[in-house]
């Protein structure tokens, strides 16, 4: 009875309003709702019944230790509007084992990012989610629930990838022209989210409402000065997709309404979280919400060319970064998850080292978790994309020194 009282009131608390509430105030924010199809036979609803620990964001990111994404897998999309549990694979991943997920906990993660994306999974004009890959993720979620770790998923490659266009069947896009369809998807999806993951889940399991939204294929896709005119407009239409995906989130009672919420800022980036457009979602729940960044920082080591060695030019420009943030959100009372980070490979195995070392141990404490991002790919053709770590084909590392001095860092 329980479980059928949530799911009607879930439904019935948007059945209320039949149109969008768009350009909205900073204290009618909370009011943003949009109504969800109601509920199809094929979505999967959450039967279990755990006990949601009460803890705060800054708790359980104490508890987090270093984590690992599992990258490019449930992430991955194809053309089709419904691509089949095949996706798991058309990047190049091996499919998703048990022992994989044993292996990673054996080595000392504590924490899985699952990235998702769900627009290349919907099977009806209803957005209604292939139930099939709905057990997909719930399968790999409870494997790393079962060895203790916590897990956050989320709705990750769902950005539209054209310039101010958001159509269904496509995800959602951060532009106002693009808002009503792209509320229609984001409510839709969370809305189901929620009916598979509830009361089964406790507090190890987090949501994180979206992954890395910008304005794609634009020139401001990755950066643009404060007050930029489309920028500010993305920044602040991103304010109302997390807080909608919030209000979804809470409407569905149970362990959700008091369960860790990350969300991100314009791309995930740091520094543009700084900007004053940016605004926290308001919460019925306290000290449930964390900021997600990403941070391959500082880029030419991280990421691009330039710099291979961890000098002192390299920590002084992370040590910025990593205080910047610390002052603007983990002093004022929203804690910080940085769930992308890393540095690729250019056979500088020994910098990278020092780099995570510090990285982590300094994000550590400042009170902030790291998450690695891993792409399996230690030598892709492309440079910038060497972000692998973990041999998932052979459950070995495949620089294990500087994984084992992140995880030491965490400690």
């Amino acid at each position: 009875m329980k479980r059928k009282f949530y799911i009607f009131n879930f439904i019935c608390i948007f059945s209320v309003l039949l149109s969008f509430e768009t350009g909205c105030t900073e204290k009618d924010l909370t009011k943003i709702k949009t109504e969800p199809y109601p509920l199809q036979s094929e979505m999967i609803i959450d039967s279990g019944s755990k006990k949601i620990n009460s803890k705060s964001a800054e708790e359980i990111i104490k508890d987090m230790g270093f984590g690992w994404n599992l990258g490019n897998t449930l992430d991955a999309t194809v053309v089709l509007l419904n691509g089949g549990l095949s996706t798991e694979t058309a990047w190049g991943m091996p499919k998703t084992t048990q022992a994989m997920i044993k292996d990673l906990k054996q080595k000392g993660i504590k924490t899985i990012r699952i990235p998702v994306s769900w627009h290349n999974h919907i099977i009806n004009r209803q957005y209604t989610i292939d139930p099939k890959w709905m057990r997909r993720v719930k399968e790999i979620v409870d494997w790393a629930i079962e060895e203790d770790m916590y897990v956050i998923i989320n709705c990750h490659h769902d950005n539209n990838l054209i310039a101010n266009t958001c159509n269904f069947g496509n995800g959602y896009y951060p532009a106002k022209k693009c808002s009503e369809e792209s509320k229609l998807f984001l409510s839709n999806i969370w809305f189901q989210i929620c009916l598979a993951f509830n009361d089964g889940y406790d507090e190890h399991l987090i949501f994180e409402t979206m992954n890395e939204p910008r304005l794609a294929a634009l020139p401001t896709e990755w950066w643009f000065n404060e007050g930029n005119p489309s920028g500010t407009e993305a920044v602040k239409v991103i304010n109302e997709y997390n807080q909608l995906i919030l209000n979804v989130i809470r409407a569905s009672g149970g362990n959700n309404s008091e369960r860790i919420v990350m969300f991100p800022s314009y791309a995930a980036n740091p520094q543009l979280a700084m900007y004053k457009a940016f605004k926290i979602p308001q919460d019925s729940s306290e000290n449930k919400l964390i900021l997600s960044v990403h941070m391959y920082t500082p880029y030419d080591f991280a990421m691009g060319e330039g710099r291979d060695k961890f000098d002192e030019s390299v920590k002084n420009d992370l040590t910025a970064i990593l205080n910047g943030v610390k002052i603007k959100f983990q002093d004022n009372g929203i804690p910080v998850v940085i769930g992308e980070m890393g540095a690729t490979n250019k056979d500088n195995d020994k910098d990278r080292e020092e780099w995570f070392s510090y990285f982590v141990s300094t994000a550590k404490d400042y009170g902030m978790a790291c998450i690695v991002w891993d792409n399996m790919s230690p030598d892709n053709t492309q440079k910038s994309e060497r972000y692998g770590f973990y041999d998932r084909r052979n459950l070995k590392w495949f620089f294990p020194e500087i994984i084992q001095a992140a995880i030491d860092a965490a400690k």
